[in-house]
């Protein structure tokens, strides 16, 4: 391999760790208590909203999974995004308006003024453990690329060893400032990582030495048969991720999950003055994300073209995807044999921006704090409010050790079932969201439903997508049918069990304030 880190590499590396501490400490001021700490006291703008949940929901999944994905498949990744506006439009019309109503910290609170207490603890149980696993997964994709730039071998010590860094920055930008310091630090990691990405693809359309329409006729008719262009797929097949029926079921509840019921997005949207406020920060912030996710998937187009058609190149064949044995992903290895010494450090500062794990920190500890912690220790003593946010510091340096964990369990997991980096990362989201859907649907749109329903629910949700893992459908002898089933599906399939089971009780009847 060519390349390799410089001097000049490693001080573009430390100056933008210095200009994130420098932007988290000028937005740090003294947390007063756990709603400054948490919610930045309901005085963050429309747009910095946006781009905070922009930054929370593109994460290293887009930045090295979605020009893999356009590399070896197509755009119609892109296209499923008409799964998430569908989900916008249903949470800012069914679900904000409700938590501003009810004025929660967390939206997992609606389930105790719906049900009960125990029924909002499940929940903000369950979405800790989903956040874990789907943060940890993202730790991981990262690791893969800080271990490859840092020590030139991909194996499970150096994946530790890597998301043990990439923990410590999470912590220290995460620690003094609260939420008012992560949305402005998310603002300088999203032009950092779209501005790398912009770079990148202006040197490979430099490097491909074919015209404009050479390169659309390649793309349109590949050597592996037919169009890597194709955006729309209407076939029923139930493996394909992103088919339209796919988009329109699995891929609207992932997202309805992903930005209403995962505190790591939900916090940034009540962190607006009011519900109008938090509707229009995530509409925008879904329509931000689409160029974005277009510009990785150009990158992957002409990686394409760069590794897969010499004949336009004017060379014979170059190898890539492997690094000491290890299958890749296709950008990495651009990034690390083809750029200049210079450009591959501030590419390296976008996987770096791109894999920031500080706002899950915070949204987690939200939860820990607000719906375990303050519950328990309030019936007990009286406290100050200072000591809540104190207690919230310390709750993050626990989950950035669990996220360490989770991220090393994902380098097996992910080698096991052979998943490629962007659908493995969406997937690992289904486990908690199931039981979350049917929970929130339940409470929602029925009049059904009881703490005990609620609890069996999440777990019927999560032992449903647990049943189609690769590994568990292997160890128990179950149809291998099982494992060729997509996500969305999968995520159809535990939503529906979860609900039919949080249904089953009769319903505790009280108002959740107007929709």
């Amino acid at each position: 391999m060519t390349g390799g880190f410089t001097a000049l590499d490693w001080s573009i590396v430390g100056g933008y760790v210095l200009l994130l501490a420098l932007a988290g400490l000028l937005s740090t001021r003294r947390q007063r208590d756990a709603d400054d700490y948490f919610l930045a006291g309901h005085r963050v703008p429309i747009w910095l909203v946006a781009v905070s949940v922009l930054s929370t929901t593109q994460s290293a999944a887009t930045f090295l999974g979605a020009p893999d994905y356009s590399y070896r498949g197509d755009y119609t990744y892109l296209a499923s995004y008409a799964g998430p506006l569908l989900a916008a439009w249903l949470i800012s019309r069914w679900l904000i308006p409700r938590l501003y109503a009810l004025r929660v910290t967390t939206v997992y609170e609606l389930l105790r003024h719906r049900f009960d207490a125990k029924a909002m603890r499940a929940a903000a149980g369950m979405y800790l453990i989903g956040r874990i696993l789907a943060s940890g997964a993202r730790l991981y994709l990262a690791a893969i690329a800080v271990a490859m730039i840092i020590f030139g071998e991909v194996d499970a010590g150096n994946i530790f060893l890597a998301s043990l860094a990439l923990v410590v920055v999470g912590l220290a930008f995460t620690f003094l400032g609260g939420l008012e310091s992560i949305v402005w630090t998310d603002l300088v990691q999203v032009l950092l990582y779209t501005g790398a990405a912009l770079v990148v693809l202006a040197l490979l359309r430099t490097a491909i030495p074919a015209s404009n329409a050479e390169i659309l006729a390649a793309l349109t008719t590949s050597a592996e048969g037919g169009s890597k262009l194709r955006l729309i797929d209407w076939s029923l097949d139930a493996s394909a991720p992103f088919s339209v029926v796919a988009t329109l079921t699995g891929i609207t509840l992932l997202f309805f999950a992903s930005m209403g019921l995962d505190q790591d997005t939900t916090q940034r949207l009540l962190a607006c003055r009011d519900a109008r406020e938090g509707s229009r920060a995530l509409y925008l912030s879904v329509l931000s994300a689409i160029p974005v996710v277009l510009l990785f998937m150009a990158i992957g187009s002409l990686l394409y073209i760069f590794y897969g058609r010499p004949d336009l190149m004017g060379r014979s064949a170059v190898a890539a995807g492997e690094f000491e044995g290890e299958t890749i992903t296709i950008f990495m290895h651009y990034i690390l044999t083809e750029l200049p010494a210079g450009v591959r450090g501030f590419v390296a500062v976008g996987i770096l921006a791109a894999a920031a794990v500080n706002s899950g920190l915070i949204s987690m500890a939200s939860v820990l704090i607000e719906d375990f912690y303050r519950p328990w220790i309030t019936r007990r003593q009286d406290l100050p409010a200072s000591h809540f946010v104190a207690a919230g510091r310390l709750g993050m340096v626990a989950l950035g050790f669990a996220l360490l964990g989770m991220s090393v369990l994902c380098y097996h997991w992910q080698h096991y079932s052979d998943t490629p980096l962007l659908t493995f990362a969406l997937a690992v989201m289904s486990f908690a969201y199931s039981g979350l859907l049917g929970v929130f649907f339940t409470a929602l749109f029925t009049r059904r439903g009881s703490s005990a329903s609620v609890v069996a629910a999440l777990i019927t949700g999560f032992v449903t997508i647990l049943l189609m893992q690769p590994y568990v459908v292997d160890v128990i002898g179950l149809p291998a049918g099982w494992k060729a089933l997509a996500f969305p599906y999968q995520l159809c399939l535990g939503t529906a069990v979860a609900f039919a089971t949080c249904c089953a009780a009769r319903g505790i009847n009280r108002e959740l304030g107007p929709s």
